[in-house]
């Protein structure tokens, strides 16, 4: 009998069941999976951020962080800074809706595990505060520029995996922007969970990043846009 209640509860539809009695709720279930996605992705983000961390050689970490962007590819979840360009370059108003929904999940997943490994290995929350300290020393602007190139990268290296599941944009292009210094908002928000500074200096610093994220992807994917229809226009 013990067997038989093993075999029914492997077997049972428990997302099924979530969905459900969300949809029981009022409340709407795509909506739902995209913060659900987000929380995934952001986690992911986190575990590549605590690999960068633990690594003695920067450049062995910034190679093995592009493992989250990968995982997160491959398995189809939601990240804003792999989504904002896409916006940009789409103009899908049903992928509005998702941005905002998409980023708290996003900020839910890297805050929670930031606060976990914080407390699993609490040798990489100095390592983390270090950095964090350097971060804040930038200026609102300084910050959203690097933020910008940061989203530049980001995006070329989803377009790229999206020609044919091709992760070479990845694997270059992750490093590129941890060794260049360019700021990524759900990488950050793991970071500060980590060191435990959730602070105003905080969010005025995680602002100014998620804008930079937006406006760089978001300009190279309508110049990529202009330039595939002049393309075509000229032919």
């Amino acid at each position: 009998m013990p067997t038989v209640w093993a075999v029914l509860l492997c077997n049972f539809e428990w997302s099924a069941l979530f969905y459900y009695l969300i949809s029981r709720g009022g409340l709407c279930v795509s909506k739902w999976k995209t913060i659900v996605s987000g929380i995934a992705s952001g986690a992911l983000v986190g575990i590549g951020g605590a690999v960068y961390l633990s690594c003695d050689n920067k450049y062995v970490g910034a190679v093995l962080f592009s493992v989250a962007l990968i995982s997160i590819c491959y398995l189809g979840l939601y990240l804003f800074t792999g989504k904002i360009g896409f916006v940009a370059e789409e103009f899908k108003k049903s992928m509005l809706w998702q941005l905002p929904l998409g980023l708290l999940g996003n900020f839910i997943g890297a805050t929670c595990l930031g606060y976990f490994i914080s407390f699993a290995k609490p040798s990489l929350r100095q390592a983390a505060a270090s950095a964090c300290a350097s971060k804040l020393e930038n200026g609102f602007m300084q910050t959203l520029v690097l933020g910008a190139m940061c989203g530049v990268l980001m995006y070329i290296a989803v377009k790229i995996f999206k020609s044919g599941n091709n992760p070479i944009g990845i694997i270059f292009g992750i490093p590129v922007f941890i060794l260049s210094g360019y700021e990524h908002s759900i990488a950050d928000m793991f970071y500060f969970a980590l060191a435990n500074m959730l602070t105003l200096n905080y969010l005025i610093f995680i602002t100014a990043v998620v804008l930079g994220n937006a406006v760089g992807a978001a300009a190279v994917a309508l110049l990529v846009r202009l330039s595939v229809e002049k393309s075509i226009g000229n032919k």
